[in-house]
């Protein structure tokens, strides 16, 4: 009869190992593809309309903060980039929680980033939308219809690869919990 330490002996660190390199290249690959999207479809997101004969515009580079928005998103990308060939080369030598300990700080670092584009976004699309009538800022979605909808599917997806960052960081943390000192 087989005992309780014989069935758990039967999963070999090896492959748990690569069953979680497995997961940190597929949820590195998707906030990847996420971020190149929300960047791509914000920097593309421009409208122009007529108002008594006077055309008006609508483009990310007319707010700082959407500005902030879309470099963040890029940066994001780019790192995301940057941290799937470490992966992958942690991939192929020997395992070593130090380098864990640093794609936590990693994945933290671009994981607060995007967050604080995405609140920014946020904050403005909100102001975009409903305005502010204290401020006397009038909302603006109701003439730009397209632009607003397009930012907001760049917003929606910029908080999706929050949402993979954050699994990252967790998976990361997890894993460099068994450094030794």
């Amino acid at each position: 009869m087989a005992t309780t330490e014989d069935k758990f002996q039967q999963n070999p660190p090896l492959k748990t190992q690569n069953l979680f390199l497995g997961a940190q290249i597929f949820l590195r690959v998707l906030a990847l593809a996420v971020t190149l999207a929300a960047s791509w479809i914000v920097l593309t997101s421009k409208q122009t309309i007529l108002i008594l004969g006077m055309a008006f515009d609508a483009r990310y580079s007319y707010s700082p903060a959407m500005k902030f928005f879309a470099m963040a998103n890029g940066i994001a990308c780019a790192f995301s980039a940057i941290s799937l060939f470490f992966v992958s080369f942690l991939r192929r030598h020997f395992f070593n929680p130090n380098h864990y300990f640093f794609l936590f700080l990693h994945d933290l670092l671009v994981l607060l980033l995007v967050l604080a584009g995405c609140a920014a976004a946020t904050t403005i699309g909100y102001v975009g939308q409903y305005g502010n009538n204290h401020s006397g800022w009038s909302p603006i979605c109701d003439h730009f219809q397209k632009y607003c909808k397009r930012v907001t599917a760049s917003v929606a997806f910029s908080y999706l690869s929050v949402m993979f960052f954050l699994m990252l960081t967790i998976i990361s943390a997890s894993k460099s919990r068994q450094i030794h000192v």
